[in-house]
């Protein structure tokens, strides 16, 4: 297929989570012998912090705005086989109203943020996607599955919503064997609903535990944060240090955004890369969780400190191993940058024999 695909970045890495999703995707559907044009907005946040500015596995333009990107990409949109818009493209309304009258071929829409759209579109926040567009998308492509996917179809008149979960590089995450360094460790960026639950299960465990290690990594973690005295705390961890971080770590906790835990069935990438580097997950719980993971055998599901200090101080460390284990073999079978890529297309399959 020729694919053009206009995306928040696949530039810039910096805040946020898109671009090392859309640069696994396109890599694999490049391998797979399609063609792939990917157009960014040229934002000055990003223009500043582009760890990839030019992929080598597809096509990368930046357009200065709506007009320009009018002017010099008509064509390539009208021609091709698939034309996806992504969350939080600049000015995204326009953008998908301009899709939907120009492209030929399929129309989609990647959601990378469902329960934070759908939440939106409650509070009549359009900033991205208009209600009265998801009809005029062919597909609906959702980081978020489960019962979501019912609600796009049945409420928004989406014709074909379909989970596409977030996926991980096996290049980059996998066991390297090195020193531990914590007992368990959080990556994050701060965010007001996340921080009760993380301090619930892991900041009080640290307290109740002084002779554990902990470790926090994530930008944005105000001053009034009180760090336990066991607990590192790191502002900044760039993407290529995600692996050695994981590996340092005898466990490592995993903590939803609230209108994640709501909608249920929206795994974070963080959670596959750890599985991926065989680090065993304590998660706090959330529905559809254990369609990913099986209970005990794959993932760990703490309600408390004290279930977070009974895995960090009763388990064995053969049991711990083999959780993690069982959890990275899951993750290859079923949750690679490949896996994901051969959904999509297979999506598009089922479209185009309609």
């Amino acid at each position: 297929m020729n694919i053009v695909i206009l995306g928040l970045s696949i530039t810039s890495s910096w805040g946020n989570g898109h671009a090392t999703t859309f640069r696994g995707l396109v890599r694999e559907l490049t391998r797979s012998g399609h063609r792939v044009l990917f157009l960014e907005r040229d934002v000055p946040w990003y223009a500043s912090h582009r760890d990839l500015p030019n992929p080598d596995y597809c096509q990368t333009e930046l357009y200065a705005s709506l007009d320009d990107l009018k002017a010099r990409f008509t064509e390539p949109v009208r021609e091709a086989d698939m034309v996806i818009v992504g969350s939080y493209v600049p000015e995204g309304v326009p953008v998908g109203e301009w899709v939907a009258q120009t492209a030929q071929g399929i129309k989609a829409f990647y959601d990378i943020d469902t329960p934070v759209t759908l939440a939106k579109l409650e509070r009549g926040d359009f900033e991205y996607l208009h209600p009265s567009l998801i009809p005029q998308y062919d597909l609906y492509l959702s980081f978020t599955g489960g019962p979501t996917l019912d609600v796009l179809e049945q409420k928004y008149g989406s014709p074909m919503a379909r989970a596409l979960y977030c996926s991980f590089d096996p290049a980059l995450y996998f066991p390297e064997p090195q020193q531990t360094k914590w007992d368990l460790g959080y990556l994050g960026t701060y965010s007001d609903d996340r921080q009760p639950p993380l301090e619930k299960l892991m900041l009080d465990a640290a307290r109740q535990w002084p002779e554990g290690g902990f470790v926090v990594a994530g930008p944005q973690y105000p001053a009034s944060v009180q760090w336990p005295t066991n607990t590192e705390y790191i502002s900044h961890l760039p993407p290529a240090d995600h692996r050695a971080f994981y590996n340092a770590q005898r466990f490592t906790q995993n903590i939803t955004r609230a209108d994640m835990i709501r909608a249920g069935y929206s795994p974070s990438v963080r959670l596959f890369e750890a599985a991926a580097c065989g680090t065993p997950i304590i998660s706090d719980y959330w529905d559809g969780l254990d369609s990913l993971f099986a209970f005990d055998s794959e993932i760990l599901v703490a309600y408390s400190a004290a279930d977070t200090l009974r895995y960090l101080r009763e388990m064995s460390e053969t049991e711990r191993q083999a959780i993690g284990e069982r959890a990275r073999q899951k993750v290859l079978a079923q949750h690679t940058a490949a896996h994901r890529a051969q959904e999509l297309t297979q999506y598009a399959r089922a479209l185009m024999t309609v």
